[in-house]
């Protein structure tokens, strides 16, 4: 998997590649177009089935790509292998196998090309290096024939380090829309050792990272845990020890999306190329935390410093790339419920860039989805349930739809009307969507997510589809 051979061939084949209303709160509104769609269930194999929250179709609609964590929500990171299944068929293709102690997951396709990227943790773990969030790292593989799999992301830690790799792990990979560029929340190993903030020092806190394919970079083999990688990495956010109440300042950066198939229109008419909507954590003047929707504008050209080396030193994180703005998008910490709420969700925008997806509570404390523009402005209230969200939720490829899980059935909910449609039968908890994922299919027709499901005397997370009106 680190021989140069593949990564180069990765590397060749990625430029090869280059281009490319419901306005009330009752019941009865709720259901105002009755459906009746199939809902199929597309694994039954006696194993876990995890769903990532974005990118688990293959960009023909064909393929559904997922994890073998054996957990209902993922959390014990244990799967073996990255697999697919063909929705029509069910035909079941491995693509990755996992070796020496090591474990993967978390896989998303490129909406362009046959690749997907995951995270995998540690081989030969050792009692100095086990898998938690400074230790894992991408894996991105092309299908093929032949698969080619290589690192993603480069790993140095050993001082000086080396500009394009990172000094931690990487996790949750999301593909830009023309299927080039690669984001991720990132951890940093170097400075999980600071324990307490200092000036001295940057404490360990997440951030959100990209990689490029401008070109691989190798590093010093010094530290046995030190690997190449295939692409270029930087960070984009910039946190603080020390955010300051009431201001912009931010200690954590995280669930983040791109914003747009090809970026945004800024107020001037020029089109920002590549930008990530990201959840940023602030003190309010009271002190509490929140979390509210922030953006980065990134630079074609990630590999030129700013205010520090972009491969970090032995005490300070990282530094992003001259040209990546960071800035505010929403401004909550005054409402009745402040912040984003609800169930764990990245963010996405409409496939036009226009429009950023987030979930917030109403003045009733119910979850509703809501959208704020990239070029700021007050935020707009979507839906109007008589129920919280409790899912991720995903976009339609023509932005007129937005699918998510609520009262225990899957959804959708025409951006543009707020009205409302429930796809799926009401059911018990117990069979219930699971909260994970709810993805539309690139061709609009269909979604994807997961039920619980009784065999063999154990529940098992089996994968579901369900079609999805014209």
């Amino acid at each position: 998997m680190n021989s140069a051979t593949l990564l180069a061939s990765l590397v060749l084949f990625s430029w090869a590649t280059m281009g490319a209303a419901m306005n009330t709160t009752t019941l009865q509104s709720a259901e105002l177009k009755p459906m009746q769609p199939s809902e199929k269930q597309v694994t039954d194999a006696a194993c876990g089935h995890l769903l990532t929250h974005y990118g688990v179709w293959s960009p023909d609609s064909e393929w559904i790509v997922y994890d073998t964590r054996s957990d209902a929500a993922g959390e014990k990171f244990d799967g073996n292998t990255i697999e697919k299944v063909h929705v029509n068929t069910g035909e079941v293709k491995t693509l990755f196998t996992a070796k020496n102690g090591a474990n993967c997951g978390v896989v998303s396709y490129s909406p362009k090309n046959n690749e997907v990227a995951f995270i995998l943790g540690p081989e030969n773990p050792d009692e100095n290096w086990q898998y938690c969030a400074y230790h894992r790292q991408g894996i991105l593989l092309r299908e093929g024939p032949p698969i080619i799999a290589c690192n993603l992301d480069a790993r140095d830690l050993t001082p000086p380090f080396t500009p394009g790799a990172l000094r931690g792990g990487s996790h949750v990979h999301v593909f830009s829309g023309d299927g080039q560029w690669v984001s991720y929340t990132y951890e940093d190993h170097i400075l999980s050792q600071f324990k307490t903030p200092s000036t001295e020092w940057d404490i360990n806190q997440r951030n959100i990272g990209i990689s490029v394919p401008v070109r691989e970079v190798k590093v010093d083999k010094g530290h046995k845990r030190n690997h190449d990688g295939a692409f270029f990495s930087v960070l984009v956010t910039r946190t603080t020890s020390f955010p300051r109440p009431g201001t912009d300042d931010i200690q954590k950066a995280c669930e983040e999306g791109w914003i747009g198939v090809n970026g945004y229109l800024k107020t001037n008419g020029e089109r920002q190329k590549r930008a990530l909507a990201f959840q940023g954590q602030v003190i309010a003047n009271n002190g509490l935390v929140v979390s509210e929707v922030f953006m980065v504008d990134l630079p074609d050209d990630i590999t030129i410093p700013a205010m520090g080396p972009l491969q970090g030193t032995e005490n300070r994180m990282p530094y992003p790339p001259k040209g990546a703005v960071q800035r505010r998008l929403t401004f909550t910490t005054e409402r009745r419920y402040p912040g984003i709420q609800g169930p764990r969700h990245w963010l996405h925008s409409s496939p036009d860039g226009t429009q950023i997806a987030f979930y917030m509570k109403d003045d009733n404390g119910i979850v509703q989805l809501w959208t704020v523009s990239p070029n700021g402005g007050q935020p707009k209230q979507v839906t109007h349930n008589p129920w919280s969200i409790t899912s991720g939720y995903s976009w339609s490829m023509d932005g007129k739809r937005i699918a998510y899980i609520k009262d225990n059935s899957v959804w959708i909910t025409e951006v543009s009307s707020s009205k409302s449609t429930r796809l799926t039968p009401h059911c018990s908890d117990e069979t219930s969507p699971r909260p994970e994922a709810c993805v539309f299919s690139p061709d609009n027709r269909k979604i994807a997510y997961i039920r619980q499901v009784q065999n063999g005397g154990k529940r098992y997370n089996q994968i579901f589809v369900c079609s999805a009106p014209e």
